[in-house]
Formats: structure tokens, sequence, C-alpha cells
């Protein structure tokens, strides 16, 4: 191409050092007293230079054991210091830090471990009976396996694992050499998500994903260093970990706040004592907190904004929000692949409550027909009519990859002329403001956890005495949904008891996805090509829980 101007000298500087790490190692030089992190549970806080050496000594460590540029460091990791050095350190050597849900069964585990191949494997001492299970159910054996937050002073590691604070002991603490070429597409974070039928799926996300995910939330907060932030949910997940989490907030030079495990008193507690100025969590966790501070209030003038994510937010539910705990509620919906792309600000709310608000300023949200055989083409919108009802298309250029690590197929499925196909319905109107009215692939959302029931329904389907189900969510106030299994038994004697057992003990089902409610009936509806129809069931669910015909775990 012909420039007007020599791009050499802004090439070769934008492509190298446009990343997150360099943003964070800026605010370690201008910020390195001032304090990045605080720990309440432990009574400890790091600066911006003790955290940067922390982080060094695992980034040493790994370096001495051979890690290097591209390697993935495999991490099921509670919030907590350990996951902030494991989100750091593998980026000081050109690594890949592969965060995942720790309530992941062994099964699951396995395959993310299988389909990622990672070097390393850090999980939480907490977890430690999973790892053993997962790491028995692997073909690939990560070569260093370490356990971390070892607060149990008679946990002893497996053999062939390591704790580790002793992996890092003696480790230097300087910042260790680059030598590596970074580049802005490099992958520095893999993120998961459940895929409809199982199959793990790897969300690569570059240095500029990284670098423009933060400058996403330091514009939309606004957010700048001398805010406190402090995240209700696990750093695992794409709003956890950018929303309010490391990402933006050690980006802008901000302070963390940790809480390994939601807890409303706590949280209220560490509101008022650490001066919060923005929490971020899911609809049914912030309902929790609400309720606390009406029995118990506390101080909570430091708050500038509570930024809520994962369901729509009910007009009554913002309104309380806005009453109990502060004036300023956001609320955003995006998903794993984009990061956030539609915002609810509080200048929208409560009048457009219980929609999903209008695209974020860089990205641009669409509604598109639905066709059985193909997808629709981007400008194949809907009318603006808030009335008729399409799929949610995003284009997001600055936050994602448009692609899945290692999957093409699901790829293909997903990302089409630079937009993302969420799979989600919705309808809009003429100023763009999207609702969102169901999900293509029939996922459940349970206390920010998504639930595929196609995992479940095979999990179920296994069982000797059952011929067939059908897996869908049902309200609920405190999770937002919960999971009910509709059965056929192939055995009169089968029991919901027998089933409650089952999915406990199946290596391939986490606690949070295990089935709620159950019914046994006679047949499922299903398509004339034979395919299930979740969404009969869905309706159907709800009117069976109102007149307690769901039976109940």
């Amino acid at each position: 191409m012909n420039y007007t101007y020599d791009i050499t000298m802004f090439k070769e500087t934008f492509e190298a050092e446009f990343t997150w790490l360099n943003g964070f190692m800026r605010n370690v030089r201008r910020f390195g007293g001032k304090t990045a992190v605080i720990h309440p549970a432990a009574g400890k806080s790091w600066t911006y230079s003790e955290l940067n050496r922390d982080s060094n000594k695992l980034a040493n460590a790994l370096k001495s054991r051979g890690i290097s540029k591209s390697d993935i460091v495999f991490m099921q990791l509670f919030n907590s210091p350990h996951f902030l050095f494991g989100y750091i350190a593998p980026q000081k050597l050109g690594a890949i830090s592969n965060p995942a849900n720790f309530n992941l069964s062994p099964g699951e585990t396995a395959e993310i471990i299988n389909h990622n191949k990672p070097k390393v494997y850090i999980y939480d001492a907490e977890i430690a009976q999973t790892a053993v299970k997962a790491l028995e159910l692997c073909t690939h054996k990560p070569e260093l396996i370490i356990a971390a937050n070892n607060s149990n002073k008679e946990f002893f590691p497996p053999e062939g694992h390591i704790l580790y604070e002793d992996f890092v002991s003696g480790a230097e603490e300087s910042d260790p050499p680059v030598d590596f070429e970074p580049h802005i597409y490099d992958e520095v974070v893999r993120l998961q998500t459940s895929g409809t039928t199982g199959t793990p799926k790897g969300v690569p996300l570059n240095n500029i994903n990284e670098v423009l995910s933060a400058h996403d939330v330091i514009m939309h907060f606004p957010l700048n260093p001398t805010d406190v932030t402090m995240n209700m949910t696990p750093w695992f997940h794409r709003g956890g970990l950018h929303s309010g989490g490391p990402t933006p907030t050690l980006y802008v030079g901000g302070a963390l706040v940790i809480m390994r495990t939601f807890n409303p008193k706590v949280c209220i507690d560490y509101i008022e004592k650490h001066k919060i100025t923005f929490l971020t969590g899911v609809p049914s966790v912030l309902t929790l907190l609400a309720t606390r501070q009406e029995k118990h209030p506390k101080g909570l003038e430091s708050l500038k904004g509570i930024i809520t994510m994962g369901s729509p937010l009910e007009k009554e539910a913002c309104i309380r929000f806005q009453n109990i705990l502060t004036p300023n509620i956001f609320n955003g919906y995006g998903t794993t692949e984009s990061f956030w792309n539609t915002f609810l600000r509080p200048f929208d709310l409560p009048e457009m409550s219980g929609t999903a608000g209008r695209s974020c300023t860089d990205d641009e949200v669409r509604i598109v027909r639905v066709y059985d055989d193909k997808k629709a083409e981007p400008d194949d919108v809907v009318p603006t009519d808030n009335l008729t009802e399409g799929e949610v298309i995003i284009k997001c250029p600055a936050k994602s990859t448009y692609c899945y690590a290692n999957n093409e197929q699901a790829t293909r499925d997903k990302f089409y002329r630079g937009w993302m196909y969420t799979g989600d319905i919705g309808t809009w109107d003429d100023r763009q403001f999207i609702t969102i009215a169901g999900r293509k692939d029939d996922m459940i959302i349970s206390k920010g956890e998504n639930i595929y029931p196609a995992r479940i329904e095979e999990v179920i389907n296994c069982h000797p005495k059952v011929s067939e189900c059908i897996v869908t969510g049902v309200s609920d106030s405190t999770r937002g949904e919960s999971v009910a299994a509709y059965v056929i038994p192939s055995d009169e004697s089968l029991t919901v008891q027998e089933l409650i057992d089952y999915c406990a003990q199946s290596p391939n089902l986490s606690k949070y996805q295990a089935p709620r409610y159950y019914r046994f009936v006679s047949e499922l509806p299903h398509t004339a090509t034979g395919k299930k129809q979740h969404y009969i069931i869905k309706k159907q669910a709800e009117e069976d829980l109102k007149n307690g015909l769901l039976l109940r775990k």
C-alpha cells in the first residue's frame, strides 16, 4: 500500500509495545508505592512494586523450568493473589494465561487440559480432589502441577505436585529478560466458554483485546487511578476479569479488593472499610446485597456505581438497588468472546430496565432474521419495532479475535464477516435498544454460570433406567434460573433420589449443573426431524413450577 507518511516507526512501536503488560509496568514505575491489591481475608496488601515482584518470582520460576513464548499456563483458582500472579507472570514470558472455572467437574477439566495441552497446571488446594481426578482422566499431562492458596496446614500435595510457595522459593524478584518479540496479535489470555455439545471452546485474547477491553471499562464507568474496585463474581469469567476486575483496574492504576467467594455481610463490610468505588456482580447477588443492607445498613457513600451483568435487570429490582445501594446502576450484556457489547448507564435507568441497552461506544449490535438453513447476512435486519424477533449479532473488533482456539467448525458457526452470531434471540426499537427474548441454544444462566442442557442430558441419558430426557431452566429468585430435568423412565422403579445421586457422582457434571428439579413424563416434544423442542418444555416448566408439579432436589 501507498501511505502519505512514513509508517515505519509507528508500526514498529505500536505492534511491539501496545500491550496490557506495558501498561501495568508503567504503573509499577509511576505508582510503585501505591496500593494495587487489598486482600482483607488475609490482612495483606500489595503495592504496585510488590505485586510486580511477586509476579516476577512466578515468572522466573516458570522460566527456569523452560516455560516460554506461547506455552499455556492453565489455572483453576479462586479470586486470590495467586490468580493475579498467574495472570501477570505468563505475559512476562510471552506465555498464555488460561484461567478456567474452579467449579468444573473432573471430566470437564480433563477435556480442557486435553484440548489446550498446557505445560503448567496451577490449581487451588481446595479443589485438589478434582484436580487429581482430572489428571487421571487426561491423555495430556502438564509438565508442572502446582497447588496454590494452601490454608490447610494438614494439606500435603499429591505425588508429583508441588506447593506454590515451594515452587517460587528462591526465585528472582527482578523482571525477567525479554527474550521474545512481543506483538499486538500475540495471544496472552485464553478463556473458556462451554459448548452446547460439551466440547470445550477456548477463546483466545490478544494484546489489543486486553488493552482495549481495559479502555472500554475505563471509558464507560469511568475508571481512574483513585478508584477501588471489587468483583463479587469469579475472575475466570470475561466479566469477572474485565469488568472492574484485574484487567482494567491494574491497567489504569487503581486498587483491587479481593473477594474469594461472595458473602453479603462481608461484601458490605468491605465496601465501608476499604471505600470501594465500583462493585461488579450479577443481579441475583445484588438482591442478596440489598437485603443485607436493608437489615443491617452500613456506610456505602464511597460507591460511584454498581455494574451488573449476566441477565436483564428488572425494573422493580433496579429501583430497589438504586434506593438501597447506589443511584448509579449499570447493566451490561455480552459474551465471553466479545466482552460486553451493549450497556445501560445510570441515565438510562430505571426507564429502560429490562432491555440490554444500546451498543457500547466502539461496538455495533444488530438484530437479524433467523433462518433454518443459513445465517442471515449482517444487513438482513428485522424491523426496529420492538416486536419482530431475530438473532443478536455483534461487531467488536477491539475486544474479540473472532475465533476459537483449535476449533475451526465452532469458529465457522459463530463468526461471519466480522460479526459474532450470539445465538440469542431479541428485538430492538428505533433507538436501537436491544431486548433479549431468549436463547437459540437453550443455555441456562444460574448464579452467573452458563449451563448447557446438552451436557446434562448426555449424563442423565446414560442412566440405565432412563429412556430420554430434556433439561431446561426455570425461574429462581436467588439464582436467576435453576436446572430442571424432564425424564422418560425406561424402568418404572426409577426414583428422583436415584437421579440426584447419579448426577452427584458423575465426573462429567459440576455441582452447579446438577438439576434442582425433576419431573417424570411419558413423552417429550420433538420436531418432525426428531430434534428436541426445548422451548416447549421451558414454557411447561414455568407452569409446572407454579403448580407444584416439579419434584425438588
